[in-house]
């Protein structure tokens, strides 16, 4: 097979503009976005009732074992495992707690975080900085 010389082979492989012709004939689709936390069902937060509070150890190069639980959204019913972020948690079974989103990427099909201070779920006690995420309230 001999070398193409000329450019008009290049020119066929090119992804061209649609004509407008084109456009009326079919129009231009949205792509669908698969969401990454889809048991949420497009909510930013999840009321969950806990079902069992375990720990989990982590992928390949991290060791320490991790404090998960695994919890049932209230009004889907779904089962599914959350991260306990923070240090020491008061979780028991049957309280209930806030979810959001987030995966832990050392966890294998852990996508969700609980949120601390809501409901069930206390604070980490004496944090200092980032407070925000651990459910802390400021000390004046």
């Amino acid at each position: 097979m001999r070398e193409c010389s000329n450019h008009s082979y290049h020119r066929l492989k090119k992804n061209k503009m649609s004509r407008i012709a084109q456009l009326l004939k079919s129009p231009r689709k949205d792509k669908n976005r698969k969401t990454r936390s889809p048991k949420l069902y497009e909510n930013p937060q999840k009321k969950a009732v806990c079902l069992k509070v375990l720990t989990m150890s982590p992928k390949k190069p991290n060791s320490a074992n991790r404090r998960v639980a695994k919890v049932n959204i209230t009004h889907f019913s779904q089962k599914l495992t959350i991260k306990i972020t923070g240090e020491a948690h008061n979780l028991q079974q049957h309280s209930s707690i806030l979810l959001r989103g987030g995966r832990v990427r050392d966890l294998i099909g852990v996508r969700y975080l609980a949120i601390r201070g809501k409901f069930d779920l206390t604070g980490v006690k004496n944090r200092k900085t980032s407070r925000s995420l651990y459910g802390v309230k400021s000390q004046q």
